[in-house]
C-alpha cells in the first residue's frame, strides 16, 4: 500500500480500501467546502450589515442623496391637513429630513449656518402627497398584448418610466392591487429610479378560470408539478385552486415582499373567461390567505363586484373590498359594521376608453359602471370606510388623467371630502399592513411628526378639485421622503 504525503493536496490514494474512499471523497470535496464556507461567511457578514450592501452598485440615488440634518422651510402656506374642510391661516412649515417637525403660524427661526432650503409660499396651498388605493404600477399603461407577449426587461422599464409619471402627477404613494413590481419598489426605494412609495400586494392569487387566469389555451390544462404559466411566471398572477394551495401562494407573496394579499373572490371586466356574477374561491381558500396575512400581521383585500362574494369574503375574514359596484344595501351595511374597508373607484362610461375594450369586456364594463352611483349612495348611507382609487389598466391615456379619476369624486362629494379621502383616509388604509409596513409612519397628513410628502398647490383646491387634473400647472412643489422632486416656484 501506498503511504499518503501530508504535503499535497492531490496526492494519489491507494485504491480498493473503503477508508480510501472516503480519505478521497473528503480531499475532493474540501476545498470545495472552504470555498463555499467562505463564500456563505462574506454573504452572512454582508446580510448583518443591512440593505445598504446590497444596493446597486456605483448608482448615484435620484436626484440626489438626503444628507442628514437637510432642512426645508415653507413659509407663508395655507395648509389642508388631509383631514379638515377648512385651509389653515397662513403657517410656516419645517421638514427636517424625512419628517415634519414644526407647523406654525408664528415665524419659523432656523440655524442660518444649517443647510436650509426656504419655500416661499405665498400663501399657496400646502396639502399631503395624493394616496392612490388601486393601482397597476406594472399594467396601468401598457396594453395589455404587450404585456402578455413583451420581453420582462422591456415592460420592467416601462414601468419605471411609468412611476416617475405617476409621482409628477403628485401621487407620492400607490398600494399595489397586482404586478410585478418588487423591484420597481426597491429601485424606487434606493434612489435608482424616481417613483412613488409603493405598498405592493405582489402576484394577483386566482382560482383556475378566475379573475387572475389570463393563461393561454396551450398552457390549460394545468398538469400538477407542471411548469408555471407565462402571466405567473411574469409575476402578475398566481393560480391556486385548494386552500392548501392558496396558503402557499400567499405565503410566497409575502416572502416576496407584499404589504397586503390580494385574491380574486368575483368576476372582472378585463377577463374574458368569468362572468361578473361569478363567485369565486370558497370561504375555506379564502380564509387560508386571511390566516396566512395575519400572521405576517397584515391583510387581505378582494376583487369582487356582486354581494354573494363580497358576503362570503367578509365571513372568511379579508378587511378591504375592492370594488363592490354591484353590492346591495344589506351588504354595505355589513361592511359597515364588521369596519371592513371599500376601495370603491368612480368607474363610470368614457367613451375612448370603451372603444379599446375588447366586445365581452364592454358589455361587463357597461354592467358595472351603471352601479356606481348605487355604490357610492350606499357608501355614504352606512358611512363605510372607503378609499379611493383610480384602477387604470392597460391605458396609457387614462393613466396621465389620474388626477381627473379623482377630480370625478365631486359628484358623489365636496372637494374636500374627496381629498380628505385621497390623503388622510387612504393614509390610515396603507397602515393597515402592520408591522410590515414598508413606510412606517404617517402618511397623507400634514401634521408634525408625519412623513414629509408635500405638494406645494397654484390655488384652493378645496374649491376647485380640478387643479390635480394639471399637475404639470397646477403643482409646483412635489415633495416624497424630505426630497423635492419638482420646484417650480419663482425666485
Amino acid at each position: 500500500m501506498q503511504t499518503m504525503s501530508n504535503d499535497c493536496p492531490d496526492r494519489k490514494i491507494a485504491q480498493d480500501s473503503p477508508s480510501n474512499n472516503c480519505a478521497k471523497l473528503k480531499l475532493i470535496l474540501c476545498p470545495s467546502l472552504v470555498l463555499l464556507a467562505l463564500l456563505l461567511g462574506v454573504c452572512r457578514a454582508s446580510l448583518g450589515q443591512g440593505d445598504a450592501n446590497l444596493e446597486a452598485p456605483g448608482l448615484a440615488p435620484y436626484p440626489t442623496t438626503l444628507a442628514t440634518g437637510n432642512i426645508t422651510l415653507f413659509q407663508n402656506v395655507r395648509i389642508f391637513d388631509g383631514k379638515s374642510a377648512t385651509l389653515s391661516g397662513p403657517s410656516n412649515v419645517l421638514v427636517r429630513d424625512n419628517k415634519i417637525e414644526r407647523i406654525s403660524l408664528d415665524p419659523i427661526a432656523v440655524d442660518t449656518n444649517a443647510n436650509v432650503r426656504v419655500i416661499p409660499g405665498n400663501g399657496r396651498v400646502l396639502m399631503p402627497g395624493l394616496i392612490d388605493a388601486h393601482w397597476h404600477a406594472f399594467m396601468a399603461a401598457t396594453p395589455q398584448t404587450l404585456v402578455m407577449t413583451a420581453d420582462f426587461s422591456y415592460l420592467h422599464l416601462l414601468a419605471a418610466r411609468q412611476a416617475e409619471a405617476t409621482l409628477m402627477r403628485g401621487f407620492t404613494t400607490v398600494r399595489d392591487l397586482g404586478g410585478p413590481v418588487f423591484g420597481l419598489k426597491r429601485a424606487i426605494d434606493e434612489g435608482v429610479t424616481a417613483g412613488p412609495r409603493i405598498y405592493p400586494c405582489g402576484a394577483m392569487i386566482s382560482q383556475t378560470s378566475g379573475h387572475g387566469d389570463f393563461r393561454f389555451p396551450f398552457e390549460v390544462p394545468r398538469t400538477l408539478g407542471g411548469p408555471l404559466s407565462h402571466s405567473e411566471v411574469e409575476g402578475i398572477a398566481a393560480i391556486a385552486d385548494s386552500p392548501d394551495e392558496v396558503r402557499l401562494r400567499a405565503r410566497e407573496q409575502l416572502r416576496a415582499g407584499a404589504s397586503q394579499i390580494k385574491l380574486m373572490a368575483g368576476g372582472g371586466v378585463s377577463s374574458p373567461l368569468n362572468p361578473i356574477e361569478s363567485t369565486q374561491y370558497t370561504e375555506a381558500e379564502i380564509r387560508a390567505a386571511v390566516e396566512a396575512a395575519d400572521n405576517w400581521g397584515t391583510y387581505v383585500t378582494v376583487h369582487a363586484y356582486m354581494p354573494r362574494a363580497i358576503r362570503q369574503a367578509v365571513a372568511a375574514g379579508v378587511k378591504c373590498i375592492e370594488h363592490g359596484h354591484l353590492i346591495d344595501e344589506p351588504t354595505a351595511k355589513l361592511l359597515a359594521d364588521k369596519g371592513i374597508w371599500w376601495s370603491l373607484q368612480p368607474l363610470t362610461y368614457e367613451e375612448g376608453v370603451f372603444a379599446r375594450m375588447s366586445p365581452v369586456s364592454q358589455k361587463k364594463a357597461l354592467v358595472v359602471w351603471a352601479g356606481t352611483e348605487n355604490a357610492y349612495k350606499l357608501a355614504k348611507k352606512f358611512k363605510v370606510k372607503t378609499a379611493w382609487g383610480a384602477d387604470i389598466l392597460f391605458d396609457a391615456g387614462a393613466a396621465s388623467r389620474q388626477g381627473a379619476y379623482l377630480a370625478k369624486m365631486v359628484k358623489w362629494y365636496t372637494p374636500a371630502e374627496a381629498l380628505k379621502m385621497a390623503t388622510a383616509d387612504n393614509g390610515e388604509l396603507m397602515a393597515l399592513s402592520g408591522f410590515i409596513n414598508p413606510y412606517p409612519g404617517k402618511l397623507g397628513v400634514v401634521e408634525e411628526g408625519a412623513l414629509a410628502d408635500l405638494l406645494l398647490v397654484d390655488g384652493n383646491p378645496l374649491e376647485n378639485i380640478k387643479l390635480v387634473e394639471d399637475p404639470d400647472k397646477n403643482f409646483l412643489i412635489i415633495m416624497k421622503d424630505g426630497r423635492i422632486y419638482k420646484n417650480a416656484v419663482s425666485k
